[in-house]
């Protein structure tokens, strides 16, 4: 059995105007054939699991492309031609193959295909024809399409969020693959698009509303003919007309089963609606229960979710300790400038600084302070264990550790970073455990990471591109009605 491998993942955030462009494709993972095994291979990733899969199957695994980039603005036009045209390329001369393992994101967007995910899975369809069987992983805050659910013959997301069975998910992909080809099932799905967006602050999947959401889900799997359910959480910062919840159940050749419980799994949802309502602290109230709350407290910075594309760069919980004098605090802030005037002032040194709030004007207004320079360093970093997005390496660029006198110690890296990890604030000589106010930017993914050191979380509804407040965005493409904006009957 030879199998291809493909992923081009990206989470696309349209309320962003800054294109993703190839070299954040480039500086992150553009992989082509062995260089796919070499970095992917042992990673805690749905690839992993692929390659685990195969091998353990006795398959020959023929890696084609992995791309992925950071969470940013829609793919650009011509970025987005030249990934497919590689992907294309690479497969026509991997030929010929008997299946396929994909790995989507599911909530990709580019610059003139909005349903950037649905796209190039058809034309992979188009170019291997129908009857070859193609499985497919997806990240839980897909936005499905049916043109996804078309081009598949299965697609199956991650479980977790924080994502920590993505490596599970490749190789239960894989394994369905081979019992496909050695024809002892017949994966056949169905999905159902319920007009329900569920807000990124209820997507805990461990936790209430999520959690019994699941556990629902986990009872169809008893049943024989079901091969396996997902439930895609959605991504609400892509204004497209798929954004929104949607299901997806996989049985062994029974296509009005599999939309039978799609179909319950979508009624489940809408009979709960109201419990995926977010629950919102504002900045003053959050800091103040931190103050109280069993330390180390982790503030969830969620209008500047790095992993759903904001710039990382935010300063409003940085005024705010910073005003208030909060001793023991830190915040971890995007800003090349601030990082080369730190360089020539030299470790020691005070001097003064405008740091973070300069990408846009969504996210604050630069923190100016007098600070002392602690640290220089190359924000290398390994992660040694399971984290949101199964990837153990990582790069914060240049970084400066900087501290004021009012107690807050300020990370200034220059690259744009999402704190899936713990290890970047190690990397830079620092102790996460000796903060009393730890500010991570996300809401959910983090916690997997945080939660070794800190004792209480604290998700809070700041501004940003990323805010947990959907009314706050103008949408123009999603769906009407759709609950929580409109009433759903």
């Amino acid at each position: 059995m030879r199998v291809g491998i493909i992923s081009l993942i990206h989470e696309s955030n349209t309320f962003i105007h800054t294109p993703t462009v190839m070299d954040d494709f480039r500086r992150e993972a553009l992989l082509i054939g062995s260089e796919i095994a070499d970095r992917w291979a042992s990673a805690a990733h749905e690839i992993g699991g692929f390659f685990e899969g195969l091998q353990a199957a006795g398959a020959e695994a023929i890696p084609i492309m992995a791309a992925w980039a950071m969470p940013n603005g829609p793919v650009e036009a011509a970025t987005y031609a030249e990934l497919l045209q590689m992907m294309l390329d690479g497969l026509a001369e991997s030929l010929p193959l008997d299946g396929l393992l994909l790995a989507p994101h599911g909530a990709g967007v580019s610059e003139e295909q909005p349903d950037m995910d649905g796209h190039w899975l058809s034309m992979v369809r188009q170019q291997m024809g129908p009857d070859i069987p193609i499985v497919a992983t997806l990240d839980p805050h897909a936005n499905l399409s049916p043109r996804m659910v078309d081009a598949c013959d299965a697609m199956i997301a991650y479980r977790t969020n924080p994502h920590l069975d993505q490596r599970q998910v490749g190789l239960q992909a894989a394994r369905l693959l081979v019992r496909t080809l050695r024809g002892e099932v017949t994966p056949t799905q169905a999905a159902c698009f319920p007009p329900i967006a569920i807000n990124i602050e209820r997507q805990s999947t461990s936790d209430p509303p999520c959690r019994p959401m699941y556990e629902f889900a986990n009872e169809m799997l008893d049943q024989p003919t079901v091969l396996s359910n997902s439930i895609c959480l959605g991504f609400s910062f892509s204004d497209v007309e798929e954004m929104g919840t949607a299901f997806i159940v996989v049985t062994d050749g029974d296509r009005p089963l599999a939309q039978q419980h799609a179909d319950d799994l979508g009624a489940y949802l809408h009979d709960h609606r109201q419990q995926f309502v977010a629950e919102l602290i504002g900045i003053d109230d959050a800091i103040e229960k931190a103050i109280d709350a069993e330390k180390p407290v982790c503030l969830l910075d969620m209008g500047d979710n790095a992993g759903g594309g904001s710039p990382a760069d935010s300063t409003f919980l940085a005024h705010s300790l910073h005003q208030l004098r909060v001793d023991k605090s830190f915040v971890c802030l995007y800003d090349p400038a601030a990082v080369q005037e730190a360089e020539r002032a030299g470790v020691g040194q005070r001097v003064v600084l405008r740091m973070g709030g300069k990408t846009d004007h969504l996210h604050g207004d630069p923190l100016e302070a007098e600070v002392t320079i602690r640290g220089l360093h190359d924000g290398e970093y390994t992660e040694s264990k399971v984290r949101h997005g199964g990837r153990s390496w990582g790069s914060l660029g240049r970084t400066a550790i900087v501290t004021t006198d009012s107690g807050l110690t300020l990370q200034l890296t220059s690259q744009r970073s999402a704190p899936f990890s713990i290890e970047p604030i190690r990397c830079c000589g620092l102790d996460p455990a000796d903060f009393r106010i730890l500010v991570a930017k996300g809401v959910i993914a983090p916690i997997a990471a945080y939660r070794e050191v800190c004792k209480t979380f604290i998700r809070v509804s700041t501004p940003g591109c990323t805010s947990a407040d959907l009314a706050t965005f103008d949408y123009r493409h999603r769906r009407r009605p759709m609950f929580p904006f409109e009433d759903v009957g």
